[in-house]
């Protein structure tokens, strides 16, 4: 297996006829080029897409109020329930699988900005009131100082949250906002701290946000008890979807809606929409793979046919090597390492290939793509290389087998004899 002269002797038959080795190593080069790309391009489309959905929790959950559909207990359709503190605390105290839990307020409602200033500056953001909690339900990382915490809530302190254009617009370039007052809607809240944003579907009104503690919120701004919605998480252990419908079923039967109004309260379950996405990303995957390998196996035939003719053409040398004592595992092996080789070479190219070319696609998209949301870091990984490679390995032996067989088939009288 490891003869040195029997590798010269490879080296030799496959260097013999140039431009018939590269043309037949073609096929497999541009099967393995074909799956690498395929493959590459799919990983760029699922990180694409899961980026969209930023740093949430993937068993994430929102509730929020909508209008009633159907009359219940006296009351009419099409009243809108109000969600309250009281909510919140029953949905505390009866639902006991949930794991971080955070009541939101928005002023103006979800879609509104609101005018901020600071000195003579002014811009429009989405202020919202929240609970620490909900920074582990929407992860954030912070360039500076400190995200809100339970004293902030405790003791209604006037403090916020921003995002980095609210520090473009309200503060000079090199000006760090810590410790700075901005007013919104007349009452002024201390900056401590400044989210970094990194893209994502939530990332545009990230980077607009201003967070202020839940309690302060609905004190400054004449809110009362009024909650816009509810952000939470389900423990590992249990079902998101099970607890998003404990939570709607609580909050019917709080605001008299009939059971089966399903339009009263509107949901989004992180959860559904990862395990959606999962699904069609390994359809996606597999399509790859069957594509790739039939792409693949249509340049294993074509080397397994050259070799044929390589056999064919090579009767006289066999007949020589029978006769002199060469046994047919000898043949078989010469074959069948020729064709792995050959085979090995044309994978290993179109494996670089494309790698480099998706690695050029990659750096292109982060330097030139701007806000390219679906495509992402168009990579494969060391995984999926090796098991292109093995397929390479296991494809090639198979290419060589055929023609081995026939070539173990010559009798040397008779090779001798044909020419």
């Amino acid at each position: 297996m490891f003869d040195i002269e029997r590798w010269k002797e490879i080296w030799f038959v496959l260097a013999q006829n140039k431009v018939r080795t590269i043309l037949t190593a073609f096929g497999v080069f541009w099967g393995i080029l074909m799956l690498v790309l395929m493959m590459g391009s799919g990983n760029g489309l699922r990180n694409g897409v899961q980026s969209e959905f930023g740093n949430f929790a993937t068993n994430s959950i929102f509730v929020w109020a909508q209008t009633t559909s159907k009359p219940y207990k006296g009351y009419k359709p099409g009243r809108h329930p109000q969600l309250t503190n009281e909510d919140a605390e029953a949905i505390r105290q009866n639902v006991s699988e949930i794991e971080y839990f955070a009541p939101r307020n928005q002023l103006g409602g979800y879609r509104e900005g609101n005018n901020v200033t600071r000195k003579n500056k002014a811009g429009t953001f989405t202020v919202t009131g929240d609970y620490p909690d909900y920074f582990k339900i929407d992860k954030k990382k912070l360039k500076y100082g400190r995200l809100l915490n339970n004293i902030d809530i405790r003791e209604n302190r006037k403090v916020c949250v921003i995002g980095p254009r609210v520090r473009e617009i309200l503060f000079e370039p090199d000006e760090n906002p810590l410790g700075k007052w901005i007013k919104i809607q007349g009452v002024y809240f201390q900056v401590v701290g400044e989210i970094i944003v990194e893209g994502g579907m939530m990332s545009r009104r990230d980077q607009d946000a201003i967070y202020t503690p839940f309690t302060t919120f609905q004190n400054a701004f004449n809110y009362g008890n009024k909650i816009s919605w509810f952000a939470m998480t389900a423990k590992p252990q249990y079902d998101a979807a099970e607890v998003e419908k404990k939570v709607k079923d609580i909050l019917k039967e709080r605001h008299k809606v009939a059971p089966d109004d399903n339009m009263a309260f509107g949901s989004f379950n992180a959860g559904k929409e990862f395990a959606r996405m999962n699904s069609a990303f390994t359809v996606i995957d597999w399509i790859v793979w069957i594509v790739g390998v039939f792409t693949l196996i249509a340049g294993i035939v074509g080397i397994s046919n050259i070799m044929i003719v390589v056999v064919k053409e090579r009767t006289k040398e066999f007949g020589i090597r029978r006769a002199i004592g060469a046994t047919p595992k000898d043949i078989v092996t010469q074959i069948v390492l020729e064709s792995i080789v050959l085979t090995l070479i044309a994978g290993y190219v179109g494996l670089v290939a494309g790698v480099y070319i998706l690695e050029t696609v990659s750096y292109v998209i982060e330097t030139f793509g701007g806000d390219a949301k679906f495509f992402k870091n168009p990579q494969i990984d060391f995984n999926a290389a090796v098991k292109a490679l093995i397929l390479l390995t296991i494809s090639g032996a198979f290419a060589g087998l055929l023609p081995a067989a026939r070539a173990v088939k010559i009798k040397p009288i008779e090779a001798l004899r044909e020419e």
